[in-house]
């Protein structure tokens, strides 16, 4: 049913140089929890659920919460929190919610001595094609045919910091890959369907409603990395859900994420094509927005070249991985520069 893991990620990695910038996910250290009330006692539990879904999402893994430093740090939620405020999760008199907001740096150092990881908040978005069956029917699912199934994994990815794309399902996609094909998760036309979106992250799913009301399933996630298959027998539907976008994130958590125990020794990376002082101070400005870069400190700057000396919570290998996030960043040729090399397109 999937090409082998091999073709898979070499035909991925053809669209990588072209793929869609990843996005900065601003929300990462903001959490909206229903509340019955707007008490002290309803605010402290949820700033307490506030906190625990913040550690998930800047960590990359629900694991984080078993650490003994964190769950203490829970019953201090409220104490923690740096501002909130409360809404009507719909007009007129329907439930309210708390959106509780947390400390960036503070959120920071608690995983840190914890020694969790830390995942940037800029992040690849994931691309979903999902096929539902339906009184023998088969169609993918979108906002607008399926809004339920569509909100629930939205909501899904959301609460994990993972931004989402649904296909447009135009006539290009229809031309490139239908319902009845994409039922059977074929990786070679799912690879070819995603193209046009220059996704690099691509999750396909079917699934099928029983007459009890249940559902059955699979999921296949497409990356770089190659294809993971997981299969659902007789659950609901938003546990169906939930397990695809665990699936997508504890992978995405693992290439990306940064462990707070890594070592901060400092690395060399050389920036070619930096033609004048906008080009400069955008690339120490992104740098400085990533989490896992502690220092960034120019040593040489010759002509079009920006050396710089970077401190970060990362080996090469890993910060390579999240600084090849940015499109405007193109590896390049070591040519006579240790450390990173980079171009920068303009």
């Amino acid at each position: 049913m999937g090409a082998p893991l091999k073709w898979v990620a070499a035909s991925l990695l053809l669209v990588v140089c072209n793929a869609f910038p990843a996005e900065l996910v601003r929300d990462l250290y903001v959490a909206d929890v229903p509340v019955a009330n707007r008490d002290e006692a309803e605010l402290a539990r949820a700033a307490e659920e506030g906190l625990a879904q913040v550690l998930v999402k800047v960590s990359g893994s629900v694991d984080v919460l078993a650490r003994p430093e964190v769950a203490g740090a829970l019953q201090s939620a409220r104490a923690r929190v740096q501002q909130y405020s409360y809404n009507r999760i719909d007009s007129g008199d329907a439930a309210l919610s708390a959106r509780v907001e947390f400390d960036p740096a503070q959120v920071r150092d608690l995983l840190l001595s914890a020694g969790a990881p830390i995942w940037t908040a800029t992040r690849p978005a994931v691309l979903v094609w999902l096929v539902v069956e339906e009184a023998g029917q088969r169609s993918f699912v979108s906002p607008g045919a399926h809004p339920e199934l569509a909100a629930e994994l939205t909501e899904g990815f959301r609460r994990r910091g993972v931004p989402l794309r649904f296909p447009l399902l135009d006539l290009t996609d229809a031309a490139a890959l239908d319902p009845a094909e994409a039922w059977h998760l074929p990786s070679p036309l799912l690879i070819a369907a995603s193209t046009r979106y220059r996704a690099t992250e691509v999750l396909a799913g079917r699934v099928a409603k029983l007459a009890a009301g249940d559902v059955v399933g699979d999921w296949a996630y497409l990356s770089t990395q190659g294809r993971q298959d997981r299969s659902a027998t007789r659950t609901d539907a938003n546990s169906f859900l939930r397990g695809g976008v665990d699936l997508v994130v504890e992978d995405m958590a693992a290439r990306y994420a940064i462990s707070g125990a890594d070592a901060g020794d400092t690395l060399l990376l050389n920036v070619s094509g930096v033609a004048g002082y906008a080009d400069y101070a955008a690339i120490m400005s992104w740098l400085e927005s990533l989490e896992p870069i502690r220092q960034a400190r120019v040593t040489a700057l010759d002509k079009d070249r920006l050396t710089l000396a970077v401190v970060a919570a990362a080996d090469a290998s890993q910060l390579a991985s999240i600084i090849e996030l940015n499109p405007r960043m193109r590896p390049a040729a070591a040519g006579t520069g240790k450390g990173l090399n980079y171009l920068w397109r303009n």
